[in-house]
Formats: structure tokens, sequence, C-alpha cells
């Protein structure tokens, strides 16, 4: 079995961010709201934990994830607060969507993220490349 390196484990990772986006814009494109609000989220998780892993911060859960992520970038003002915020609202919605009867996001939520979290992917991956 071959054994992963951290860059061969970052690099999957970014790989993954930008595949799930992908993913999002296509449901998004569907109409499939929740769903898109889903891979949203997990295209930002995918980043984060690629920035993790480069800097050797451990996290064993996505909340852990988000925790090391606010202490790590956002409190010192490595990354832009305004991408807090939004790691914080992808981090909460689809938990709304799974979990709470009668909650749907619809277009008008969905598709303004979409730039946004194209450019949260591309401020951490620049992060990274640093």
């Amino acid at each position: 079995m071959k054994e992963f390196n951290n860059i061969d484990y970052i690099n999957y990772r970014i790989q993954k961010a930008e595949e799930t986006f992908g993913a999002a814009k296509q449901l998004i494109s569907n109409g499939f709201w929740n769903s898109s609000i889903n891979r949203l989220y997990y295209a930002c998780f995918y980043a984060v934990t690629a920035l993790l892993i480069k800097d050797n911060i451990s996290a064993k859960s996505h909340n852990g994830v988000k925790t090391q992520f606010f202490q790590n970038y956002i409190k010192n003002k490595k990354i832009d607060i305004k991408y807090g915020q939004l790691y914080s609202d992808l981090f909460d919605w689809p938990q709304k969507g799974d979990y709470n009867d009668f909650f749907d996001m619809s277009e008008k939520e969905v598709t303004p993220l979409i730039n946004p979290v194209e450019e949260f992917i591309d401020t951490v991956v620049s992060l990274i490349k640093k």
C-alpha cells in the first residue's frame, strides 16, 4: 500500500475542493438548492483542511476544523473576516437542511454564494501555496 505524505494529502484536498465546487455549480444550475449548499460547504471544508494540514494543525471533527480555522486564520487576520462569516454560514445551513423539517434554501439565497465561495477557495489555496 502506498504511503501518502502531507503534500499528497494537501493536493488531494485542493482537488476535492475544486471538484466539489464544480458539483455544487451543477446542482445550482439544476435547482437543487439544499444539495448545492451541502456541496458548497464541503468545497470550503476540503480547502480549509488542506490549509490546516499545511500548517500542521490537527482537528478531529468538522467543528474542530471550523474552530482551528477561526483561531489560526480569521482571528489573526491571515484571512479576511468575510470568509470566516461565509464559512460559518455554510457550516450551519447544511445542518439545518439535513436535520430540520421545512427548511429549504432557495435560488435567491444560493446563487449569490457562487462567487464568494470561489473566492474563498482561491484565497485559501493562495495561502497554502505561500
